[in-house]
Order: C-alpha cells, then sequence, then structure tokens
C-alpha cells in the first residue's frame, strides 16, 4: 500500500494547483495571511494533510501581505510592521521545516534489517527521498533563522496578538530551537542506514 500512497501523494502536489489556481481565486484568497489561515494542524497528518498543508503555506510565501490594517496583529507604525512581516515569514517558515520532516520521515526507515534484503532498491529509493526532503527542511529552516535574526532587532516591540511567534523567534535566536542539528542527525543516520542496504547482497538474505 505504500507505492500506492505515494502516487496519491504527488498526485495531491500536481492536482492542488489545478483545483485552486490562484488566478481563479484572487478574488477572494490574494494575500499571505489568508493562504497561512487554510494551513491546518491536527494531531496525526496523512501524506495527503502534509500536501495540501505544504501547498498553501508555499503560496503564501509567494503571496504579497495584507494592508497592515489586516493583518493578524495589530499594528500602529512602520517599525511593528516591519518586525511583524519578519515574524510571519519565520513563523511559516519553522512550519514548512516540520512539515517537511514530517514528509521525510514517511520515507525514512531507521534501520536496515538483513531480512529487508529483498526490497533492498526499494528502500534505497526511499532513502533518496526522504533525504531530499530532508534538505528542503534545512533551506527552510536557514530562511526561519535569517527572518527571526531580523525580527530580533526590534526586540522592544510586543505584539501582542503573535507573541508565541515572537517566542519561537526568540528560541531560534538563543538555539534553544535547532532544527538544523536535529535535521544533520537524521542525515547522519540516514547514510549509515543506506550504507548498510548497499552492502547487502545474495548471501546477507
Amino acid at each position: 500500500m505504500h507505492w500506492k500512497n505515494t502516487i496519491r501523494f504527488w498526485f495531491l502536489l500536481l492536482i492542488i494547483p489545478l483545483v485552486f489556481p490562484e488566478t481563479g481565486l484572487a478574488s477572494t484568497i490574494r494575500y499571505k495571511e489568508q493562504f497561512w489561515r487554510m494551513y491546518h494542524q491536527q494531531l496525526y497528518m496523512y501524506p495527503l494533510d502534509i500536501a495540501e498543508n505544504i501547498h498553501w503555506l508555499e503560496t503564501a510565501l509567494r503571496m504579497d501581505f495584507a494592508n497592515p490594517l489586516w493583518a493578524i496583529a495589530r499594528i500602529e507604525n512602520e517599525r511593528e510592521w516591519e518586525k511583524y512581516r519578519n515574524l510571519f515569514l519565520s513563523h511559516i517558515s519553522v512550519k514548512l521545516v516540520e512539515l517537511y520532516l514530517q514528509w521525510g520521515n514517511e520515507h525514512y526507515k531507521h534501520r536496515a534489517y538483513f531480512y529487508n534484503a529483498p526490497w533492498k532498491q526499494e528502500n534505497l529509493e526511499s532513502l533518496s527521498k526522504a533525504e531530499s526532503l530532508f534538505e528542503f527542511a534545512l533551506v527552510y529552516w536557514e530562511d526561519a533563522k535569517e527572518y527571526a535574526e531580523a525580527a530580533q532587532q526590534f526586540s522592544w516591540i510586543n505584539l501582542e496578538e503573535i507573541q508565541n511567534w515572537e517566542d519561537e523567534a526568540y528560541r531560534i535566536q538563543t538555539g534553544q530551537l535547532d532544527y538544523e542539528a536535529i535535521i544533520n542527525r537524521h542525515l547522519t543516520r540516514l547514510n549509515e542506514t543506506r550504507r548498510t542496504f548497499e552492502e547487502m547482497d545474495s548471501s546477507t538474505y
């Protein structure tokens, strides 16, 4: 069933833009904040849920911000507006890191057991997909750090409505939140698993 889920997953990534093209939604959904609200969290997300959320958040990154009057936080001056935008982009980037990590874990076999030998090639392909997804997560983590640093230039400004975003940016800046270390551990272990699979031959099983 795993390969069927993979096909459905890629199908969704291709079909969502056709079903919900930005041009078709232009009259109702056109700003970052609106696409952000399309993102949904739940206790467990299936691959299709992950695909949908990635679509909404990556689309949000490409869109313009709404007028400050309709921002998620109360904005009264240009400095608050600049901090708000950087916090928003940092938070979206963090969520994309988490989504790509979840997606990668769908393909990530942590250990290569000898009885997996008959499916050596399939497992190697799955590990390659996981590696690519973890690397995407790493790119978004760099973005999250950059935006968090920019937001911290206005550390004296408090935007109450998005205090959790401010806390997140502070944790990134102080190293309390470090997805880079987590991703690199995944990549190191993934390469170890890959080597084990590559060394398997007809005598292994």
